[in-house]
């Protein structure tokens, strides 16, 4: 097997290059850098008969979807995932949950319990409460906090199988208090036919699973068919289309991101182990695609890292997809010091930050990088931890929106609504400013709706 061909940049000597390198590779891993495999163009054009772009595609399953509902959701689960289902078989029954959780290993209902138990403490913590400040004579302005009805639950199910996603979406949602959640899972032996999903599902208490995913399960989801009423809001990751669906449907529906490959940045220092810092590298880029980027003014690190890659990835089952994916997706980046792996990283925002030295300067180089999605100190705090177990959901934003998104919590499921109760004492005490206003924007009914209760 060939050397692994990683793209290595010494920016101490050509300081513009890495800026470069991390803008083509942010472009490329956008939902606009339409990253499909030459499997998916070719499947495209056997569905579709011609060449469609991603964008084109998402538009027609989600127009068809809205227009024909579930026989178009049916048609194309079979022409996309190759899977022929019906009406009664689209939900998978109350007695395929019971069984998957009865053979379920009863170490892995172990664990769901217990990082339910961890991810639930963390997301109630968040919870806001309602304010409510007092008037005069009785009135009162109050901004209470409102659980949404319904929420779907998007499952990925074409490389792996995912009961982590299951438990970083499902508990923060149960935490705010959604009473109605419906998940959905392409039909395959890694999604809504994998007896560990299934078997999570019930241990969740989520008794509303459907076989479906990609574009057309989001558009079910958003505009509802028959046997699957639509939801109020659409989180959990997924490929490009799915991604490209849940921005089609924004407005019909809320959604959490419209997120990209995930994506990692590992900063280390003399005192970081290459060991450590490929195996991080590696566990981003067996996403396939997953973005894997270290930046280290060492150059110990930077010039061992790479033949710790190499070790590494011949041990590993996934590893010559995480091969590919670090050639195509990752640099090791070589900088003068700190204060530029700091501007480097801030500058991506990434969905991942793992600051790798000793925790006490990890904590003064966060300070100087607000854009991440989730920050991990110190090199006991591999990303994993926040994939499992630490609290926190694990979904987070992508394609440097972290520039201005926050990770999925148990806030997102909740709706604020203000109340107003003002008295006569309230009313007479500000109505000289309604009238100003009023009289300044001329809306004239607006200043006779409280002339006529004081006149």
């Amino acid at each position: 097997m060939p050397a692994l061909s990683i793209t290595r940049i010494d920016a101490t000597q050509e300081a513009a290059a890495a800026s470069r390198a991390l803008a083509e590779l942010r472009q490329r891993l956008s939902p606009a850098g339409n990253v499909v495999s030459e499997a998916g163009k070719r499947r495209t054009i056997e569905v579709f008969g011609e060449p469609l772009s991603p964008a084109q595609v998402v538009e027609r399953i989600c127009s068809e979807v809205r227009q024909r509902g579930l026989d178009a959701v049916l048609e194309y689960t079979r022409k996309l995932d190759g899977a022929t289902l019906t009406p009664a078989t689209l939900r998978v029954s109350a007695r395929e949950l019971a069984e998957a959780h009865q053979q379920a290993d009863p170490r892995l209902l172990a664990t769901i319990r217990r990082v339910r138990e961890r991810v639930s403490k963390f997301q109630q913590a968040l919870l806001p409460q309602d304010v409510r400040l007092a008037g005069l004579d009785g009135g009162y302005l109050t901004q209470r906090y409102l659980p949404l009805a319904r929420v779907g639950v998007c499952v990925p199910g074409g490389a792996a199988a995912y009961p982590s996603t299951l438990l970083m979406t499902i508990v923060p949602a149960q935490a705010a208090g959604v009473k109605e959640i419906a998940v959905i899972a392409p039909p395959t032996k890694f999604g809504s036919y994998n007896a560990d999903v299934l078997a999570t599902c019930q241990e969740l208490g989520v008794s509303e699973v459907y076989r479906v995913g990609g574009a057309h399960g989001v558009a079910a989801l958003a505009y509802g068919v028959a046997g699957l009423p639509r939801v109020d809001k659409i989180v959990g990751p997924g490929n490009l289309f799915v991604a490209l669906a849940k921005q089609r449907v924004f407005g019909e529906v809320d959604i959490d991101s419209i997120a990209g490959p995930s994506e990692v940045v590992v900063i280390g220092d003399d005192q970081t182990p290459a060991s450590y810092t490929a195996a991080d590298l590696i566990a981003q880029a067996e996403h396939a695609p997953g973005a894997s980027i270290l930046i280290t003014w060492s150059r110990r690190l930077y010039d061992e890292v790479s033949a710790e890659l190499e070790r590494q990835l011949s041990r590993l089952s996934r590893g010559e997809l995480a091969r590919q994916s670090l050639e195509e997706f990752g640099a090791l980046i070589l900088v003068a010091g700190p204060d530029e792996a700091c501007r480097l990283a801030n500058g991506i925002a990434p969905e991942h930050l793992h600051i790798a030295t000793e925790p006490a300067l990890a904590e003064q180089l966060l300070a100087k990088i607000p854009q991440a999605g989730a920050a991990f100190l110190g090199p006991d705090s591999p990303v994993a931890v926040g994939d499992y177990v630490a609290g926190p959901s694990h979904v987070l934003p992508t394609g440097g929106t972290a520039r201005y998104a926050s990770p999925l919590s148990s806030t997102d499921f909740l709706r604020s609504t203000s109340v107003i109760r003002f008295s006569r004492s309230d009313l007479e005490a500000t109505i000289d400013d309604v009238r100003q206003l009023a009289d300044t924007e001329g809306l004239t009914a607006h200043r006779a709706s409280v002339d006529v209760r004081v006149t």
